[in-house]
Parts: structure tokens; sequence; C-alpha cells
């Protein structure tokens, strides 16, 4: 269930996402990057490891990334998501986005006991309106803590990128906007935490997934490759793989897509599975 925060936190915050899994049943997932960082929360004490390997606390942020992420959930789960705005964390907090770049980090060593807090009220109330409630409440505070940039350039250029599918070049940002290519580099790596370029490539990247997710039989992949602006289909497919880790085939026939940068990989194409977006 994807649920948007009020007016006031849109700045800083996309939405929020509630996840639930069905039984106990290894599952193997993957994150990608959308060009957002965010917050997560595991509730009713499952187990999350990234690489197979590494145990995640029970809260942690985690910023933009790189490289796709493998993750392994052991145990029946419930998942909240807080999806940041490209540059949320950074008018949050106030640190560099580029210092959370490929990092997850421990919720308590960022915000202290508020978020064991926050925690401990998740899992005391069951109804998803009720944790809203104590999400917006914890970010209320935060926000009356900081102060918003009265500099527009960010967001302009932001909204410029989305508006244009990603296909917008670093030179045609400088003539839009008016600044050097210096600047715009520098505010992009401390307010996103990646290059304009990189974050244009994840723009264009993700309208190709929202036009293959609703591609009608009869229209090629071809066709809804040059409409996302990739030159031909070898470019999109190292695209892809590059982002993903697999196929546009596999995506669509091999996983169970939780969000637009979250998935569940199926070990056969016609596995059933138990983690499932309510609403979705």
């Amino acid at each position: 269930m994807q649920i948007f925060p009020p007016e006031v936190l849109s700045p800083y915050i996309k939405h929020y996402l509630f996840l639930e899994s069905g039984g106990n049943q290894y599952k193997k997932l993957r994150l990608f990057s959308d060009g957002n960082t965010g917050m997560v929360f595991l509730l009713n004490q499952c187990r999350l490891c990234l690489h197979h390997s590494q145990h995640l606390p029970s809260s942690f942020l985690y910023g933009q990334f790189s490289h796709f992420q493998d993750l392994a959930l052991i145990e029946q789960a419930s998942f909240i998501i807080i999806v940041f705005q490209p540059d949320g964390l950074y008018k949050l907090l106030g640190i560099s986005a580029h210092t959370l770049k490929d990092q997850i980090i421990d919720a308590q060593d960022i915000f202290g006991q508020s978020s064991i807090e926050l925690y401990h009220s998740l899992l005391q109330v069951k109804q998803t309106s009720e944790r809203v409630h104590a999400l917006n409440t914890f970010f209320y505070k935060l926000t009356a803590q900081c102060k918003l940039s009265e500099q527009a350039l960010l967001p302009t250029l932001l909204q410029h990128i989305t508006q244009h599918n990603g296909v917008v070049t670093v030179g045609h940002l400088v003539h839009y906007s008016g600044y050097t290519e210096r600047h715009i580099e520098r505010v992009f790596a401390e307010q996103v935490g990646m290059s304009p370029k990189k974050f244009g490539n994840i723009v264009q990247f993700h309208r190709f997934l929202k036009l293959l997710r609703s591609k009608p039989a009869a229209t090629s992949l071809t066709t809804i490759c040059h409409e996302s602006g990739y030159f031909d289909q070898s470019h999109l497919i190292r695209a892809f793989k590059k982002y993903t880790g697999i196929t546009p085939s596999e995506y669509l026939n091999r996983t169970n897509r939780l969000a637009i940068n979250f998935m569940e990989l199926k070990d056969v194409p016609d596995q059933m599975s138990g983690l499932y977006n309510f609403g979705s």
C-alpha cells in the first residue's frame, strides 16, 4: 500500500510504502536505484540480510545506490518504507547526501533515541492509519527544526529532468538554469548524492519500466525502447542489466514486483509469492 504524506511533508517525503510477507519461506529480494533515498522499519521480529550475510538492523536508512543490492528475507515480516524525495534527507538532516551514497545506516545512529521510540510506536499500533499518524508526527517534529532553503535551483532542475523523462544533458541544464556546470554538479552531489547525468539516466530507465509494465501485447520492445529515449535495444539491455542485474524478459516473467525499485526474485516463472504490496 502506498500512502502520500500531508502536503507540509511533501518537500521531504515522496510516499510511505507498507509491505507484508505471508508465510515463513526464504525469499530473495533485490533493491535497485530509483533516484530516491529511504528509511525502513522491519516489524514482527523478521530477519533481513544484505548479500546473504550481513543482518540489517530493525530500522535503517539507505542512501543513493550505485548498484543493485541483494537481500534475503528469512522470516515472515511487515515492512514500512519511507521513500524520501531525491533531496529529502539532505533537507531533513542537513548532511551531505554524498556521504550517504551506497550506505545502509542504523536509524539510531542518525536519529538517536527518537527513532527507537518511533519503532516501538509502530509496533504497538496495528492499523495502517495509526502507523501513518505516528510517522507524520515524527517527521513534523523533524521539519520544525529545519528550514527549507529559499534556493529553488535543485527543485527546478529535478522537475525539468523528470518532465523530459531523464533525456537531458548537463549542457542543457546549464543553458536552462543559467548556472555553471560545476555549480550544478556540486548541488546534485551535496543534495541528491549523485550527478545530474546519473539522476537523468535513472529517470529514463524508470520511464522505460513504466512503459514495459503497461505494454500492450502488440507493442514491441523496440517501440518502447525508442519512446524512452534509448538509441537501440542493446543500449537499453545494457542499462537494464546495470540497474537490475537481469534482462527485461526476466523482470517480467521471473520477479514479483513489490515497489518501483524493489522486487522478489523467483526461482521459476510460475512460483507463487507470499510477499505482496497491499493495494498495488
